[in-house]
């Protein structure tokens, strides 16, 4: 209770707020000034590239925003990483503020407006069950190598995240989008992990495999350590053991049909 009702005010009255942060550009990696709008009326945060801007340059929809704080990469105690979905994608936006208190309001803030929108899509849930689902952080970030799914391109090394049941992959940690997403359902649907590589294996450079066995092929990866190989297989382990939620097939689906 003592979380709902102290960010009460962080996010007036009218579920609105507005102010400034430094985001990193998408494409330079400069951070630079820009306006944030949070609004629980329209349900979504906006930013602005230009303050007079009529237009914002995204609209995150509050349904689908998550907020977790991340000064190591983004290399400022204050760093903020914000996601949303763009077209069931994972869009990452990177903020930061000088001001440590201002960042806390602004992540107090959002998790305010995701408890109020889930009390309306979920109106028989009490706040404890709520609470849990207002952010996330991540299950597990790192650098892997991966291979393709012909497994002929030789192994990349890559930035993974595992956010609940999507395993992304980046080619740096401050990127905007993911090269590509893994769905990980549950042993129910026969997902499973294992340690180690096929034996035909060719490319890695790195020698702890895990293979990530789906209901339509096997992912296959690599890592530096075997502690590295351990935390992670430890961290699918967890998810796979978890039975899906009826929302978690419609995503499952999605993936499938993804070119």
């Amino acid at each position: 209770q003592h979380f709902i009702r102290g960010s009460q005010s962080l996010l007036s009255a009218a579920g609105y707020r507005e102010g400034f942060l430094w985001k990193r550009g998408r494409d330079n990696g400069q951070f630079l000034s820009r306006k944030f709008v949070l609004s629980e009326r329209e349900g979504a945060l906006k930013y602005f590239n230009k303050n007079d801007a009529k237009e914002p340059k995204a609209i995150m929809k509050i349904e689908h925003l998550n907020a977790t704080f991340q000064p190591a990469k983004i290399g400022n105690p204050h760093g903020l990483q914000i996601t949303y979905l763009k077209d069931n994608s994972t869009r990452n936006i990177f903020v930061y503020h000088e001001d440590g208190k201002e960042i806390v309001d602004w992540f107090n803030a959002i998790r305010a407006a995701r408890f109020h929108y889930l009390q309306v899509a979920f109106p028989g849930a009490s706040d404890a069950d709520l609470v849990p689902k207002l952010s996330r952080n991540y299950l597990k970030e790192g650098y892997m190598e991966k291979t393709g799914p012909k497994q002929t391109e030789g192994f990349k090394k890559r930035w993974f995240t595992m956010d609940d049941r999507r395993l992304m992959y980046f080619k740096d940690p401050l990127d905007a989008f993911a090269r590509g997403e893994v769905f990980i359902g549950s042993k129910e649907n026969s997902y499973k992990v294992l340690e180690g590589l096929p034996p035909s294996t060719q490319g890695n450079h790195w020698q702890h495999g895990i293979t990530i066995v789906t209901p339509d092929r096997k992912f296959l990866f690599a890592c530096e350590t075997e502690d590295d190989q351990l935390e992670w297989i430890t961290t699918f382990q967890k998810v796979i053991s978890r039975p899906m939620l009826p929302q978690e097939y419609a995503v499952e689906a999605h993936f499938k049909h993804k070119p």
